[in-house]
């Protein structure tokens, strides 16, 4: 069927990741199923649930007219309180079940990790960084350590936890190599931008680079960086690259506050980083995109759809995250008026948009089944927003802004190259 996702393959091995045991793969298996299960055959039960509770309520919808209300509700129906506990448990499994190919795997990922580093591209760690607060106060997705733990003195197993942790977050919808962002995004360039030719590409909040390399691919000659505050993520980003035959820069920075020159690159992309900063960092990064863009540069930040885009029970589906996935400023972020801090950074009021950009994978599945052209992409982007989910209704919603100022063909800057 061209509208359904299909999840047939397991995650593409590299020299870098973790290989699992067969009972260890078991294990992991059972994880993503668990995850698969509660999301597709239990937080379904909410939307009914949800139902019985307005027709019993005399002020019906007008008792709950926000998520938050909805929450106050139905933190008391055991049904809700069953969903939360086990898809709590089930994300602390999925940890769990790869810690152990982990630490039995280390001292093999360390030698691949010397054969490897340097080979292509490069990489820089600021060993004097100041991780930001919102990064080491919490284990952002419950990932035990957290994506800067120094707990690995040659920091490398964050990375190699976060990379198959991830795919088994995502319930194999990321796509063999947990890229679907990345290449999602690509898709959109390729179709709406097809004359884009940017020399410079930076990604910032990069971890370990999955949804950076697509770029190295659709944009060959490109200069291609991926930032993050993380270095155990950012060492192993590179070499996740050099393992799997890439050409691209990595480096430890605060997309805040990157260091890179002014107006040094064409096209600045993130993947869900606006949800994991905070209400102060988030326009702090969007100065800093437009200030590293060339005139006539594009910046794309892919994350979730905001919360006007969505009906109040959508958004305590969704917010759930927030409350037990430790991911604080879930919530927050889609309440944000993007548009509008973007254009208080400079970028020119009335360009600036949010617009769909189709998962890869489903566009792949479709492809596979009946075809794909853009009457199907449009279908996409008329989505309903489901719960449960791993992108709601099959698609990213990207921000764009293109910074003012005439450009050369292809968005060409005359900088010097930094790798």
């Amino acid at each position: 069927m061209a509208a359904a996702q299909l999840n047939t393959f397991q995650q593409a091995p590299h020299a870098m990741l973790p290989r699992p045991t067969h009972d260890e793969r078991s294990r992991q298996e059972f994880a993503k199923g668990l995850r698969g299960y509660l999301q597709k055959a239990v937080l379904p039960g909410l939307t009914p649930l949800f139902a019985s509770m307005k027709q019993s309520s005399t002020q019906g919808m007008a008792a709950m007219p926000d998520r938050n209300a909805i929450r106050r509700r139905m933190v008391h129906e055991p049904y809700f309180q069953s969903y939360a506990a086990a898809n709590r448990t089930a994300q602390e499994l999925l940890w769990l079940s790869v810690v152990d190919s982990l630490e039995r795997e280390l001292p093999r990922l360390e030698a691949e990790a010397r054969r490897l580093e340097g080979k292509l591209g490069s990489l820089r760690l600021d060993p004097a960084m100041e991780v930001p607060r919102y990064v080491t106060a919490l284990d952002i997705h419950c990932m035990p350590g957290g994506y800067a733990s120094k707990a690995d003195p040659q920091q490398l197993a964050a990375g190699a936890l976060y990379d198959r942790g991830v795919y088994l977050y995502a319930m194999g919808y990321a796509g063999p190599y947990s890229d679907d962002k990345g290449r999602s995004v690509c898709n959109y360039l390729r179709r709406h931008f097809p004359e884009f030719r940017p020399r410079r590409i930076l990604d910032l909040g990069c971890t370990i680079g999955a949804s950076t390399l697509p770029y190295k691919e659709l944009f060959p000659e490109a200069e291609v960086w991926g930032v993050d505050v993380a270095a155990p993520c950012v060492r192993y980003a590179h070499l996740r690259a050099v393992a799997m035959g890439y050409e691209a820069h990595f480096a430890q920075m605060n997309a805040e506050r990157t260091g890179f020159p002014d107006g040094h690159f064409d096209l600045v992309v993130s993947h869900v980083l606006l949800h994991e900063t905070s209400g102060r960092a988030m326009p702090r990064v969007f100065a800093e995109c437009h200030r590293l863009l060339a005139p006539g540069g594009y910046m794309i930040h892919a994350d979730l759809p905001p919360f006007d885009l969505m009906d109040p029970f959508t958004q305590f589906i969704l917010d759930n995250e927030t409350h037990y996935n430790n991911e604080p400023f879930w919530g927050a972020m889609r309440e944000v008026d993007q548009v509008a801090l973007a254009e208080r950074v400079g970028f020119p009021k009335g360009t600036v948009r949010f617009d769909t950009a189709p998962m890869a994978i489903r566009e792949a599945a479709a492809r596979k089944a009946a075809g794909y052209d853009s009457a199907a992409a449009g279908a996409v982007a008329d989505r309903e927003f489901k719960g449960g989910e791993y992108a709601p209704g099959g698609g990213w919603e990207v921000l764009i802004g293109r910074k003012a100022g005439a450009t050369a063909a292809g968005a060409a800057t005359t900088n010097e190259t930094t790798g």
